[in-house]
């Protein structure tokens, strides 16, 4: 392929190169000239991680090809300051702790710094709006506006530049606002994460992915592929020479499919090449013969008799079933003056995290297989992994970069086995880095789950029996299954003291894309249920949801559902702070608004209540039943 001769001026340094006409700017910045401040977070222009100046004015780099910046003034976030130097705004992202993963920092700084260029006395909204192209994961975006808001005071010279500088924390750490060590090099773009970085002779590796949730994998020929110029190896589950299996509670996982596809977007080859074209042209030569078989994609129907089966192994579908009892709940549900049964549900969530999966795998010059990448679990990893490539333990190493946010989505192994294997069989360092689609396809997501919930209680609010049944979407392999179904019979009944509580939590398998790891671990699905339920019992009972919460809380000396006995406690002071923050005795809100219980006008329509959700009383029982 012919080049494509560009001249331009980046960072006030003239620069001609000869480089790819397909390229994007985003790629001429970060693959010639070694400007890796700029990330690649969606490549579509939505995340703003790629932000850069062209002229002067903020433009998504990933968006513009590389011949149309031919003749501009470009300006990385590199070249905002000297070396070693912070200009106003980044010194105040590293003040307020604007920076956390810091993979979309150098974007926001740019976008930042375009916004007080364009008015240096924006108020607060103007700044909102001005980084409205830029999407943060981690921050909650507060911190990023008070940031801005200080280096805009700093520029007009209502703050002495001095109160940006490091923070005094005089003779103890212990309750001091304490900066970030690492905020310089992300607020600066000089923080390598994996797919920022660079090796001498290093390939490029692309997987090919099954367009089938449930197929056999009747033959794979990759001669083709192997026979194109620049392709340095292909690689398939036949290049496994240890224990093809992994995962962290149930080794159910192979590297690459072996014998048949489980979810769309599974890994089936991988090719690595000498750069990332050759790679990609490489997986259409792959030939693939499938044999499509019956899906399974509800978690309910998975469990009934007949049910196309994910692993053989289990052939009702069950991953792990968590069951927790205590005390005894037909008597609970007898002693109750009020039956509440509903049911729950949660969707899959994507962690969405703005560093897409990379990583490079080499084989050291003492014969040990290096991993880099933004991984969670390393150590577990490095076990797994030595297993799988039928190596000892020294001989395997795993480096931690840095996490351009996790949330739990980067607990589970998923493609470190792939690059250690093409890294064995080339002997040169390997790279794969996934694109936004690849990772919404290929990673774990939060589980989706279906609770039913019953609850009996008194009159006056104390909870006198739970029964409390969570069945949860696994996905395609196990990954962090059985510890987040652990982790939600656990906490399923929140911190509430049951005296009689019934607990199952199931997480099975389908052939949807596999579960795992994600913030609050199983936690969140069932505080969901429990804390509607409480909400739902103080409205039936009429009773103010703080009340009922006090009424059944747990304090020092109560026992946990799994019968711990509670030495400390500081559940009552949580829950007072709660309600002094929401300014509860003003009265309840009635609607979501600009201000609590803002309707922007008067409120005309009928009070929602439960009551047409309540039975008429058993006479004979005495109870109150809902339905």
């Amino acid at each position: 392929m012919s080049k494509l001769k560009i001249e331009l001026e980046v960072n006030q340094r003239k620069v001609v190169r000869e480089t790819e006409p397909q390229k994007r700017l985003l790629d001429f910045l970060r693959e010639d000239l070694n400007l890796t401040g700029a990330k690649e977070g969606c490549g579509a222009g939505e995340c703003g991680t790629c932000s850069v100046f062209v002229d002067g004015k903020l433009v998504k780099s990933c968006l513009m090809p590389v011949a149309k910046a031919s003749g501009c003034k470009v300006e990385t976030i590199e070249g905002l300051a000297e070396p070693g130097q912070l200009t106003p705004v980044q010194k105040a992202f590293h003040k307020t702790g604007a920076s956390q993963c810091g993979y979309c920092i150098p974007g926001m700084v740019m976008a930042a710094t375009s916004a007080l260029r364009a008015n240096p006395d924006a108020g607060i909204e103007e700044i909102k709006e001005r980084l409205g192209g830029n999407i943060c994961r981690c921050t909650g975006y507060t911190k990023i506006f008070e940031a801005v808001e200080m280096a805009r005071a700093v520029i007009a010279g209502d703050m002495a530049p001095a109160e940006l500088e490091e923070d005094a924390v005089g003779a103890s750490y212990i309750g001091a606002n304490v900066r970030r060590l690492d905020a310089p090099s992300k607020v600066s773009g000089r923080l390598k994460y994996a797919a920022d970085m660079r090796m001498p002779d290093m390939l490029q590796m692309q997987v090919l992915r099954s367009p089938h949730a449930h197929a056999k994998i009747l033959s794979i020929d990759t001669s083709e592929a192997e026979a194109m110029e620049g392709v340095a190896c292909v690689i398939t589950s036949r290049d496994v020479p240890g224990q093809d299996g992994f995962g962290v509670f149930v080794h159910d996982q192979p590297i690459m499919a072996r014998g048949k596809v489980r979810h769309v977007g599974e890994a089936v080859a991988a090719v690595a090449a000498e750069d990332l074209l050759t790679a990609r042209r490489a997986l259409s030569k792959i030939r693939v013969e499938y044999q499509e078989l019956p899906g399974i994609f509800d978690p309910q129907e998975a469990m009934e008799p007949g049910a196309p089966v994910v692993h053989d192994y289990a052939p009702g579908n069950v991953v792990k079933h968590i069951p927790v009892r205590k005390g005894d709940t037909a008597a609970g549900f007898a002693a109750a003056d009020l039956v509440l049964e509903d049911d729950f549900s949660t969707q899959q969530v994507e962690h969405a995290y703005l560093e897409p999966e990379a990583g490079i795998a080499y084989v050291d010059p003492d014969d040990v297989v290096v991993v880099i990448s933004p991984s969670q679990n390393i150590t577990h990893h490095r076990h797994m992994l030595s297993h799988i490539i039928d190596k000892p333990i020294n001989k395997v190493r795993f480096i931690m970069s840095p996490v351009g946010g996790g949330f739990g989505g980067k607990e589970d192994m998923i493609y470190q086995g792939m690059l250690a294997l093409a890294a064995m069989k080339t002997h040169r360092p390997v790279q794969l880095n996934f694109t936004r689609e690849e990772s919404l396809i290929a990673s774990a997501k939060r589980h989706p789950s279906l609770v039913h919930y019953k609850m009996g209680l008194t009159k006056d609010g104390r909870i006198t029996a739970i029964e409390f049944n969570m069945l949860s979407d696994g996905g395609a392999y196990g990954m962090s299954s059985e510890g987040v179904m652990r982790k939600a019979a656990i906490l399923s009944c929140g911190p509430y003291e049951v005296e009689n509580l019934k607990v199952d939590t199931t997480a099975v398998y389908t052939n949807n894309t596999p579960s795992g790891a994600f913030r609050t671990f199983g936690g969140m699905q069932a505080q969901f249920a429990t804390e509607s339920m409480m909400d739902m019992a103080a409205e039936a009972l009429g009773m103010d949801p703080f009340e009922i919460r006090r009424v059944n809380m747990m304090k020092i000396g109560s026992r946990t559902h799994t019968q711990q006995e509670l030495t400390t406690a500081s559940l009552d002071r949580v829950l007072d702070a709660a309600e002094k923050a929401s300014r509860w005795e003003t009265g309840a809100p009635v609607s979501r608004g600009s201000q609590r219980g803002d309707l922007g006008g008067p409120d005309t329509r009928a009070p929602c209540t439960l009551g047409a959700r309540i039975n008429q009383p058993d006479v004979a029982a005495g109870k109150e039943k809902v339905a």
